[in-house]
């Protein structure tokens, strides 16, 4: 926090960071309780099909940091919004602003679910009460440190959740007595071994989900829009690609093992698998250490989450539409407020959804925010000859009502982030070449 002395250090745009810094603010968010508490809660019910979280993750962050990181990073811009509006025009900053916020709201609220469900089972308090912890812990963590504060954490919080994945999921195998072990307690392979145990639509859309979801978000944008050159946020984009997939692992043979022996645990949450597990099974001091650093994995996705949510609603529409003229102090004090006003909203979100998979609110936040940014992107990076301001536009906003309107209309037909895609483009390319051929008639 003492070093942050501008709205720049808070959100990352004064460009101080090295590599182990950018993986740490990518995996300090990306890394927190869907990829413990959530895909344990999944490999429980599911199966293999838990993997899809960090695996997608990790393979978005390939493509970040091979594919499209040299032209985000000299674009010299802030957020995803300011760089769509370069290639269409000042009216589609507020409308992606608007959905990658709801988006990426979704997901906080299942790091508020994950969190709820670390305290309980540790303390036996009530729902109400942890989630208020956890808000306090989420200001604490970003309200002084921004950007700064995330990364440095994470890089802590990569080495503590490393040693803690290895402990946990060796510790089920071990139990397991190996490879022989597991397949005798799941002597039926599907849906338990197969990455397509929900069914081919609802897993792939939940790999796609993550993929397209990092490459579509604010905060992992801003992670490596922070690094103090080109090779250093590439370098931590792809340490982030090689250490993130593993890392869903040790909460799959947690979930597994929790399965294989229900019978010991009547009534057990499906939320509460991997801290109960934790705390079963591991002697008290090692499992206090790694339960306070699944709590901090949490932790840090909230509050990045936040932090990401907080820039773009100050950057592109407080300081567009609210205050043109607001210096780097008035801009720091507005980013701040607005990060505890997401802390409020999330203890209503949160203490209405526990009970709910943790997963299935990161798929739909991923989803959803990929659904209006990917392909605006994507055309504005690679193709901006060719795309037009109207074609973006369209793009942003008709990808995702599609997802709204086809989670409600069809809640169990194909999932509803493919049919958000496929209009999401077809729509840019259909009004591009409209509106195109119209100027060049002209």
């Amino acid at each position: 926090g003492s070093k942050v002395k501008t709205a720049a250090d808070f959100s990352g745009s004064s460009r101080k960071a090295g590599s182990a810094l950018v993986a740490g603010t990518i995996m300090g968010t990306l890394v927190g309780g869907a990829s413990t508490v959530g895909t344990a809660q999944l490999a429980f019910e599911y199966g293999l099909c838990a993997w899809w979280f960090t695996l997608g993750a990790g393979i978005g962050c390939l493509i970040l940091g091979l594919a499209m990181l040299k032209p985000l990073y000299n674009s010299n811009q802030e957020t995803i919004p300011q760089f769509l509006v370069q290639a269409y025009g000042p009216s589609i900053g507020p409308i992606s602003s608007t959905f990658t916020s709801i988006g990426m709201f979704l997901n906080l609220i299942g790091q508020g679910i994950a969190a709820a469900a670390l305290l309980t089972t540790v303390s036996g308090i009530n729902t109400n009460t942890a989630v208020i912890i956890g808000i306090i812990l989420v200001m604490g963590y970003v309200l002084a440190g921004g950007v700064q504060g995330t990364g440095m954490v994470g890089v802590v919080k990569l080495l503590l959740l490393y040693a803690a994945t290895i402990i946990t999921g060796g510790l089920a195998f071990y139990m397991f007595n190996g490879t022989s072990g597991i397949s005798a307690a799941f002597p039926v392979k599907f849906p338990w071994f197969s990455l397509l145990g929900r069914g081919a639509s609802t897993d792939l859309a939940a790999g796609f989900s993550l993929i397209i979801g990092v490459l579509s978000t604010q905060t992992y944008i801003q992670a490596v829009l922070s690094g103090k050159n080109v090779a250093a946020s590439r370098k931590g984009a792809l340490l982030s690609a090689l250490l993130i997939p593993p890392i869903g692992i040790g909460g799959i043979l947690a979930g597994l093992y929790m399965r294989a022996n229900i019978a010991s645990f009547p009534g057990l949450e499906s939320s509460a698998v991997l801290p109960v597990f934790i705390l079963h099974y591991l002697p008290p001091v090692a499992a206090g250490i790694i339960i306070a650093t699944l709590l901090i994995a949490v932790i840090g996705t909230w509050a990045g989450l936040s932090l990401g949510i907080s820039t773009l609603l100050t950057r592109d529409i407080y300081k567009r539409f609210i205050n043109k003229k607001a210096d780097s102090k008035r801009t720091l004090l507005v980013q701040r407020g607005m990060i505890i006003v997401l802390c409020l909203l999330a203890y209503y979100s949160v203490t209405s959804s526990t009970g709910s998979l943790i997963l299935n609110f990161s798929f739909l936040s991923m989803g959803l925010r990929g659904c209006s940014v990917i392909f605006p992107l994507l055309g504005a990076i690679f193709f901006k000859r060719y795309v037009s301001p109207v074609a973006g536009i369209a793009s942003a906003i008709l990808g995702p009502l599609t997802v709204f309107i086809w989670h409600f209309i069809y809640p169990e037909g194909i999932d509803p982030l493919f049919p958000g895609l496929i209009v999401s483009f077809l729509a840019l390319v259909v009004f591009s070449v409209i509106t195109r051929t119209r100027a060049d008639i002209r």
